[in-house]
């Protein structure tokens, strides 16, 4: 038995720009821990080598302290890591591969493999064939030499890839460098070790993408594992299992408000978010000013809590009941002014209508710090 983990789509030192400064440093930090969980793991089960089917790299101009990191996060697994370059970390004539070489901070036990060519494993039993990305898009099929190529007899032979299975992934994958859907039975291969779609996605039974170790997307695609692959004897069927490695669990929260229940659903579900949460919020739909008060104070909570909460209401709109008006004790200009937004809210489609939406909003937060309760509390408090 031949024990393998696949892995893939690492890209450390990515950024995360476009999230609060507060929090970006801590997701690419996450990056970094997880191959240290990874590693782990690799020892725990005793595999045979390490397979990271390309883009271990987010950029080629990651920092050297970077470079360090990585390659110090992989220390407690002893066996091989075996690395190809994908769309990322293209191996380039001047790459991020380049420089560690150059840096010497890669142990000797981690494998870049950079040029199309058999490697031959011995001592473990099996031939790697790579198909490393030496651009950030290709045209042709670089794992097409994988049908011709000689290995040894009676010896594993498992492919490394990094690209897009053709005829099965969507349009907005990371790279359209093409892959063959049958690969692995042209080529004889035992198993094939897919990069670049960033969720975990069976094939075929030899045929399997790992997807990313700690996810990167509001996606629900698989992502946040790594695969362990087993494989009795060559030709025998791989028994591949999914092992959950990810810190962070990214979500996609959408919720459409008609009636009161649906408010009350979306603030129990905003209410379970935790420190392990980065999650996108899309509201749509109506809601009385009770229900967007409350819906703003499940808000600032969940803020609090997750470790990332991206929010967006655009289409969301307020419909203030009579009894909101009423509330708002609105009388001669005020009360033209509220008449006036609530007119510019019967016509949702106008540029005006979002405007009187949060004038509404405002009006109604106003009223809740003159309300007798609010006014009472500050007498105390100024007793």
């Amino acid at each position: 038995m031949t024990r393998f983990l696949h892995s893939a789509d690492w890209q450390i030192g990515r950024q995360f720009a476009t999230f609060d400064p507060e929090h970006a440093p801590i997701l690419a930090e996450a990056r970094i821990t997880v191959v240290e969980r990874l590693a782990a793991l690799a020892t725990e089960h005793r595999v045979d080598a390490v397979l990271v089917a390309g883009d271990v790299f987010d950029v080629q101009t990651v920092s050297e302290r970077t470079l360090r990191r990585l390659f110090n996060a992989l220390s407690d697994y002893a066996g091989p890591w075996l690395m190809i370059p994908g769309n990322h970390d293209a191996a380039l004539a001047e790459s991020v591969w380049t420089r560690a070489q150059r840096l010497r901070v890669a142990p000797p036990n981690v494998h870049a493999l950079l040029v199309p060519e058999v490697r031959v494993f011995q001592a473990q039993g099996f031939a790697v064939l790579p198909a490393p990305l030496a651009q950030r898009h290709t045209y042709n099929d670089l794992t097409a030499w994988f049908d011709a190529a000689e290995t040894p007899a009676g010896m594993l032979r498992i492919g490394l890839a990094h690209g897009s299975v053709q005829g099965l992934l969507a349009e907005d994958i990371d790279s359209a460098n093409p892959i063959a859907p049958d690969r692995a039975s042209t080529a004889r291969l035992d198993y094939l070790a897919l990069g670049d779609w960033h969720g975990c996605k069976r094939v075929d039974a030899r045929t399997w993408y790992a997807g990313t170790p700690e996810p990167d997307r509001f996606k629900d695609n698989g992502s946040g594992q790594a695969l362990l692959v087993d494989i009795a004897a060559p030709g025998a069927e791989p028994q591949v299992t999914p092992l959950a490695v990810a810190n962070f669990r990214w979500q996609s929260i959408a919720s459409a408000l008609q009636v009161a229940s649906d408010g009350h659903a979306l603030i129990a579900q905003l209410d379970r978010l935790g420190s392990h949460d980065v999650a996108e919020l899309h509201v749509q739909g109506q809601v009385d000013v009770d229900g967007l008060q409350r819906l703003q104070a499940a808000i600032g909570r969940a803020e609090a809590r997750a470790r990332h909460l991206q929010i967006d209401l655009s289409a969301l709109r307020l419909v203030p009941t009579d009894e909101d008006i009423a509330g708002l004790q609105a009388d001669g200009y005020l009360g033209e002014v509220v008449q006036e937004l609530r007119d510019a809210q019967a016509s949702p489609d106008s540029p005006e209508a979002r405007v009187a939406q949060d004038a509404l909003a405002l009006l109604a937060a106003e009223l809740a710090q003159r309300s007798p309760v609010a006014s009472a509390m500050a007498s105390k408090e100024g007793a």
